[in-house]
């Protein structure tokens, strides 16, 4: 039995092809009636924004094959040959384990995958398509990857911007219950209130050029006070902080309109540029700006980067335990076996003899013991040979080989 992986993801597939090859829940069931039907009865589907993956185990190349054609008839209307990702055995476990870890992620080393991959599993096991070998391999992936989270912590090295640029604010300040005006109503202005509401600021004012777009972030922050944009100069002189975060190809705090009068911290999160870099020559005020944050990104960027590949040598050796684990539990049935037939061996010679012999309680139940443990000590070393094979092909052979001499 072999571990293998069909799919697509973002490296080779754009958006709108893997919208077209997402798998809803109905689709999971559809596709797990189909591979039983073809034989495979261990299987999990990772459907993600960035992926859309099988993983499974599979006996030949032609319930491979099968699976590959049944992937394909899933989303018939798209051409997958030029996307589609496939691998086997190692190196599926290995990329199951990385993608489990984020380091196969769009934003390397993120922490939503990881409960996306428990999700995809606990459906597996809810539909009944996930034996003892699939729950092994991903359970030992997740455990991989918490351990790599836990000793890396490669999240806590951020890349987005804005976040970086809330970051330096509570360095440059402290952001808990600071006046903030916010600037601006669209994603990056969510984003930074999001953000501002983590770390405790308040009160917070909003303006928009638009009024109506600046009430509508209401929805989401009730506690914020929205002011016309006209006013914005003048809010800003009662406030600690000022972020600042439009669309707009133009300034929309200039120098010369506003005199700091106390200690500022002025966040720009536009391009092109809100800010006056002008307030950089004012004494009262701290300007961050685009320039700065996406310097630190970068750094972060390339530090997730150098972490990716100390995190590879851990993975390397959870999948080389997982692969002596399925090894070996692929002549679990035939150790199984031996010891059903060791079983049998010891029933009927104790029957035997219980009829010959007048035996106490006690004594039947010490000579079943010891016949039962004398057997066992027989098999012990060629169990653990069978065990120690490294070769499915050589496995198949001596797994031939005890059936035929134990009559199994």
């Amino acid at each position: 039995m072999q571990f293998g992986l069909l799919g697509i993801n973002y490296k080779k597939a754009q958006l709108d092809i893997r919208d077209k090859t997402s798998f809803t829940d109905t689709k999971k069931i559809n596709l797990f009636q189909k591979a039983e039907q073809a034989g495979i009865e261990q299987c999990m589907v990772l459907s993600t924004c960035n992926r859309s993956e099988i993983y499974f185990f599979y006996n030949s190349e032609q319930t491979w094959s099968r699976m590959l054609q049944i992937y394909k008839e899933m989303f018939h209307e798209v051409k997958l040959d030029k996307y589609l990702v496939q691998m086997r055995g190692e190196e599926a476990v290995t990329y199951l384990f990385r993608v489990a870890a984020g380091l196969e992620s769009l934003v390397l080393g993120e922490d939503q995958i990881l409960g996306q991959v428990k999700e995809a599993l606990d459906f597996s096991r809810t539909m009944g398509v996930s034996g003892k070998e699939m729950n092994y391999v991903v359970r030992e992936a997740v455990t991989c990857a918490k351990k790599i989270k836990t000793d890396y912590r490669m999240s806590e090295k951020p890349l987005s911007v804005s976040y970086i640029g809330i970051q330096k604010l509570e360095e440059s300040c402290g952001i808990a219950g600071k006046k903030v005006l916010v600037i601006g109503s669209g994603k990056t202005a969510v984003l930074a209130l999001r953000y501002l509401y983590e770390y405790h600021a308040g009160p917070i004012f909003t303006c928009s050029r638009t009024f109506s777009h600046a009430r509508e972030l209401r929805e989401e922050f009730p506690d914020i006070e929205v002011i016309d944009y006209g006013q914005r100069y003048l809010a800003m002189e009662e406030c600690d902080i000022v972020v600042s975060a439009t669309s707009s190809p133009h300034l929309v705090v200039r120098r010369e309109e506003f005199e700091p009068r106390r200690n500022m911290v002025f966040l720009d999160l536009a391009a092109p540029r809100d800010i006056d870099t002008e307030f950089c020559g004012s004494s009262m005020v701290q300007l961050i700006n685009l320039d700065t944050l996406q310097k630190i990104s970068d750094q972060n960027q390339k530090e997730r980067e150098r972490m990716v590949e100390v995190c590879q040598k851990r993975i390397e050796e959870s999948v080389e335990e997982a692969k002596r684990w399925l090894l070996q539990s692929r002549v679990d049935g035939t150790i199984q076996s031996l010891q059903q037939r060791c079983e049998e061996i010891v029933t009927d010679s104790c029957g035997y003899l219980e009829r010959k012999i007048e035996l106490s309680q006690r004594e039947q139940k010490l000579l079943r013991k010891v016949l039962h443990a004398s057997l066992l000590r027989l098999l012990r070393e060629p169990i653990q040979e069978l065990k120690q094979i490294d070769s499915e092909e050589v496995q198949n052979q001596y797994k031939e080989m005890v059936n035929h001499l134990f009559h199994i």
